[in-house]
């Protein structure tokens, strides 16, 4: 029997390019531009925050504790995006439902925009005392409610006019956003870490990525506005029945599939934050490397996530995208065996940790948005598509850097194996799980 993660949707290839082509103004190019650009940017809002928690916020916002435990507890405020992306899902499918989708993705972009720069102009522990705190948590949650907000339905749409035999190389397109967003965010951090006096970076340099998030937010919102609104799209989300439902319907109705799904991507999004955010935090703690060393590294590592993730496409079109994810998560496991000698070594042992890391996380990742469209049926799958992918990021990605930095501190980095032994070990049973559902 054909798997649902590799040939979902139910058109053959000669009827996918033919419903293309009935509706030329909007091309699978011009919807994988957009895909791309919207979730670039939205990701960049994310590792900004990720990277600043690291370098920034112990002393702006926790100056008050030492290194490590400011850092965990700018790690306790990241995981508040990804607790709130399924609220901002609902909330905005509501907004969907009784307005347009423009308005929802105009008001989502906006809110994502203002919460970023919002940080950008928040003064630090010394001028407002406790508040700062709040506040950054406050504008740390509106993140997470706005980027939950902005699905716009393009990756689905996608996929599902995608030919059967390219199914892979196009699920793939819209995960380039998510490295490409890490590698921009990296590289501008690591120009002005290296570039200004250690008192300006704390006291304005580390400000400026944030106003770049809004500016990049404005040129995503006129570039998906642009798709979005027009009549073509709308045209052919209808006829695929991609309709914003509500949770609790989505609940009732396909509830497995939203947890089925989220759980076979886990070992991918488990590996995400420990190969960008983490080791960033744990290097930073006392080993021989600098910070603008790592930062070097990393943006590699995000140049060759992109690589692989492209390369994922072509792996999964000629072996299927569960194969493709049940291998890269038994190839993770075996990484993360190797975790504690590499992260606990010198500077070339940490290096190939990221490096090797980003390149699993390429290949996993690349497929890992199969996961979020292949079973839903089409009434159920642009929301289900939406929060699926919030709860994978919620239950396998939120906490990581958090529990790496915390377990890792007090038992030893064994706790980063441990992590991801337990990411894949739910792929694997998920995986094995919508087998044998299809087998009956």
């Amino acid at each position: 029997m054909s798997s649902s993660f590799d040939h979902p949707g139910t058109l053959t290839s000669e009827e996918a390019a033919r419903h293309v082509d009935d509706h030329g103004a909007v091309r699978p190019g011009e919807i994988a531009i957009g895909v791309v650009i919207g979730r670039a940017s939205e990701y960049f809002d994310f590792f900004v925050f990720g990277i600043a928690a690291v370098l920034v916020f112990p002393s702006v916002f926790f100056p008050f504790e030492d290194k490590l435990t400011g850092i965990l507890y700018a790690f306790t405020i990241f995981p508040l995006a990804f607790v709130a992306r399924p609220l901002g899902t609902t909330i905005f499918m509501a907004v969907q439902r009784g307005w347009d989708r423009s308005t929802k993705l105009t008001a989502a972009l906006f809110l994502l925009g203002t919460a970023t720069a919002g940080m950008a102009f928040l003064p630090g522990y010394a001028t407002l005392g406790g508040w700062s705190i709040g506040l950054l948590a406050f504008f740390r949650f509106l993140q997470g409610v706005a980027l939950g907000g902005s699905w716009d339905g393009l990756p689905s749409l996608l996929a599902l006019n995608a030919p059967i035999e390219k199914r892979g190389w196009y699920a793939m397109i819209g995960q380039t956003g998510a490295p490409i967003g890490f590698v921009i965010a990296s590289s501008l951090f690591l120009y002005l870490y290296t570039h200004l006096a250690g008192e300006d970076f704390t006291d304005w340099g580390w400000r400026y990525p944030f106003f770049v998030a809004f500016a990049i937010n404005v040129v995503a919102l006129f570039a998906r506005l642009r798709l979005v609104a027009t009549e073509e799209y709308t045209r052919m989300l209808e006829e695929r029945e991609l309709e914003p439902i509500g949770t609790l319907e989505l609940l009732q109705g396909q509830g497995y599939n939203l947890f089925l799904g989220a759980f076979a991507a886990l070992a991918s999004y488990a590996l995400f934050h420990l190969v960008t955010v983490f080791p960033l935090s744990w290097i930073s703690l006392g080993t021989e490397q600098s910070i603008s060393q790592v930062l070097s590294v990393q943006v590699v590592g995000g140049l060759i996530g992109i690589a692989c993730t492209i390369i994922s496409g072509s792996i999964a079109d000629r072996v299927g995208r569960r194969n493709t994810l049940g291998s890269l998560a038994v190839l993770i496991g075996i990484f993360s065996l190797f975790a504690p000698w590499l992260l606990g070594g010198g500077r070339v042992a940490q290096d190939a940790f990221i490096l090797v890391g980003f390149a699993l996380l390429g290949l996993s990742y690349g497929q890992a948005a199969g996961t979020v469209t292949s079973n839903f049926q089409p009434h159920f799958r642009y929301t289900g598509a939406a929060l699926t992918t919030d709860m994978a990021w919620l239950i396998g990605a939120a906490f990581a850097p958090l529990v790496a930095l915390g377990l890792s501190s007090r038992f030893g980095l064994v706790a980063v194996s441990v992590y991801l032994l337990s990411g894949v070990a739910c792929t694997l049973i998920a995986l094995r799980v919508n087998r044998a559902l299809e087998s009956r």
